[in-house]
């Protein structure tokens, strides 16, 4: 693993104002850190020679590739564009602002760009002096407010600077250019920007940014909305430097109209091939889905649903479809009977898995939906309001079958054909999925809610220790409410699959709640096989496809772990600041980003494969509180968006989405 490490010189470590500076830096850096950053591995703001260790990020700054090739052209600039705002976007959420956005510190890695350098500024950049002392930032791309009222930058002066920085990206010079710093302020303050040889779909967007008052500059969420009104084919594939080594190198991308209508269906758009490279756009949020490879910790798959690659038929062609456009949320979707199942605000239906068409749809209140439908004793389950409306429906017609409200709260979890539910007391009740009926029911003090996994036949909870040391393991027939059997393990653990008679976890710090391993136990032999995380992650879900497990973190951290060989595979830093869990089948894995976008990597190699065209639904300034895990059935993805749009693609062929 390669790192870059910054270490404060001796005479700014004096410095107590400087110390106060790097001190911030560190924790803004963990705050947002692999988002759109350099991941920090460790830190000591407080040695005599402070000091942040990251993870090294191939790739040339802003300011070299500028120099070295000069201006980029449209497309690559709107792309950039794109992906700064959205990083702003995810940074200032996380109530950081930057105020040193500047081409020096903006990398181009090949999955897109990256802002480093947060809170801190060089001597060199900070000699301006006002009354209330050193100005942080670098003139040339620092804000009017900055100069004025330094106390008062907020993250409207980031977006100054992101204007600036784009102008120098489109041009080789800056909106105010001057030999001078002191002429550089005064221009910053009391000029209009110099936008000579800015693009001119850009120039208006890039002038509202420089906008003199905070008040009247755009937000990232404004911004984005902004570029798809300029490119019908608004994306953020990572700018890819022109000087490369590799003797494969991918075609230019296709030069996108400057305007023009939305996007068409994707079966009218699939000969059109992008860079294999992207940049992807959003975990660490409840993300529902049901996949027989993946199981998202604490939630079912479909029972019995095989989602594993097949042979896909050679008639299909990629849809979308907008089932309900009159409902709000995004859809949560999960296969089964035949069928592509979503579930929104107050609906259920069944899509035709060859072209999108509605078969049918089912109204359920409006209540938000307790996850994707399943399948569970033949028909189709709905649950919501926490488990107190059970509703079971005919999977040809949508029409209910049977409908139970549960007395009291817990967890509802599907395990094969029955369902569990778990009270607050410790109750679990076995309910038969196909009648309705309970099957079993018994006190399991302390065991709480269960998972279940597709292809195999118990339900499992977990109880950790007090002090997070160990983890009690127990294995039930979810037929017969019997203990199969139970173990105690070490660590902190939470199951994501049960794989060839083992059950893998994923093991987290008991005082950061950070996962730092990933564990493997097989219970007829006893054995358990441990694999440490070079790097503690946030928040992380996992995907599992034979010995390899993918976990991807907040922040975007996306890594393969062998069990067998116990080694990481490779790692990639996808930028997705929250995703989906990972999906993997074999070759590729699917990870849904919160814009919509359906992004695949290599399997193999970790290489970014491609991606579909964002997905926003009208205000992008909400956060998506569930994002809808990819649902992969033979040779088909199939995907749902914030804007209502359930889709399909060709999975083999990720370079055509």
């Amino acid at each position: 693993m390669k790192l870059a490490v910054k270490i404060v010189h001796a005479e700014f470590a004096r410095d107590p104002e400087f110390r106060g500076r790097f001190r911030q830096e560190v924790a803004a850096a963990r705050r947002v850190s692999g988002a759109f950053t350099a991941s920090v591995v460790d830190a000591d703001p407080e040695a005599d020679r402070p000091w942040m260790a990251t993870l090294f990020i191939p790739g040339p700054t802003l300011s070299d590739h500028v120099k070295q090739n000069g201006p980029m052209p449209s497309s690559q600039l709107r792309r950039l564009m794109a992906g700064l705002a959205e990083a702003l976007r995810d940074i200032h959420r996380v109530g950081v602002v930057h105020r040193d956005l500047k081409p020096s510190n903006v990398l181009l890695a090949e999955d897109g760009p990256k802002v480093i350098d947060f809170g801190i500024s060089r001597p060199k950049d900070s000699e301006l002096r006002t009354e209330t002392g050193k100005l942080i930032g670098t003139p040339p791309f620092m804000a009017p407010e900055q100069f004025r009222r330094p106390r008062e930058v907020g993250p409207a002066a980031d977006i100054f600077a992101l204007g600036s920085v784009l102008v120098h990206a489109a041009t080789g010079r800056g909106p105010f250019d001057s030999d001078s710093p002191y002429v550089v302020a005064y221009q910053v303050v009391h000029d209009e920007p110099d936008l000579t040889g800015v693009p001119e779909n850009l120039a208006p967007l890039i002038a509202r940014c420089l906008a003199k008052e905070p008040e009247d500059r755009p937000t990232p969420d404004e911004l984005m909305r902004e570029l798809r009104s300029v490119a019908a084919s608004y994306d953020t594939q990572a700018f890819i430097p022109a000087q490369r080594t590799s003797a494969e190198e991918p075609p230019e991308p296709q030069e996108p109209p400057e305007a023009g209508p939305e996007p068409k269906p994707l079966a009218r758009r699939r000969g059109i091939r992008g860079r294999a490279a992207l940049v992807a756009g959003a975990v660490a949020v409840l993300a529902c889905g049901v996949l027989a490879s993946v199981q998202l910790i604490g939630q079912d798959p479909a029972p019995g649903q095989d989602t594993t690659a097949g042979t896909a038929p050679a008639a299909f062609s990629a849809w979308e479809a907008k089932p309900a456009p009159e409902t709000g949320g995004v859809p949560q979707c999960a296969y089964g009977a035949g069928r592509v199942l979503c579930a929104q605000a107050g609906l259920v239906y069944a899509l035709a898995p060859a072209d999108g068409t509605v078969l049918w749809r089912h109204s359920v209140s409006e209540e938000i939906p307790g996850g994707p439908p399943v399948v569970s004793g033949g028909l189709v389950q709905t649950s919501a309001n926490g488990g107190r409306r059970l509703e079971a429906l005919d999977p040809a017609s949508g029409k209910q079958v049977w409908k139970r409200s549960p007395s009291g709260s817990g967890s509802v979890r599907y395990a094969g054909g029955t369902i569990l539910l778990t009270g607050a007391d410790g109750t679990v009740t076995g309910v038969d999925g196909a009648s309705g009926e309970t099957r079993w029911e018994r006190r399991m003090p302390g065991v709480g809610s269960f998972v279940s996994f597709a292809g195999d036949p118990l339900a499992y909870a977990t109880r950790a220790s007090d002090d997070g040391s160990s983890t009690r393991v127990t294995a039930v027939d979810p037929g017969t409410g019997d203990v199969r059997w139970e173990a105690r393990l070490e660590g902190m653990l939470r199951p994501v699959a049960a794989k060839g008679g083992s059950l893998v976890f994923l093991s987290s710090d008991w005082a950061t709640g950070n996962t730092d391993a990933v564990v493997r136990h097989t219970p007829g032999t006893k054995s358990t096989t441990r694999v440490a995380l070079p790097v503690p992650r946030q928040d992380a879900i996992a995907g599992v496809r034979g010995n390899v497990v993918y976990v991807l973190a907040t922040g975007g951290s996306l890594e393969a772990v062998d069990l067998d060989t116990r080694q990481r595979i490779w790692h990639l830093e996808t930028s997705v600041s929250r995703g989906s869990a990972p999906v993997p089948d074999g070759e590729r894995v699917f990870v849904t980003a919160p814009d919509g976008r359906l992004l695949a990597v290599d399997a193999g190699s970790g290489r970014l494969l491609g991606q579909t065209p964002p997905r926003l639904a009208a205000d992008t300034d909400r956060v998506v509180a569930t994002l809808p895990t990819p649902v992969l059935v033979d040779g088909h993805v199939y995907a749902a968006a914030p804007d209502g749009t359930v889709f399909a693609v060709d999975a083999r062929d990720p370079a055509k989405w």
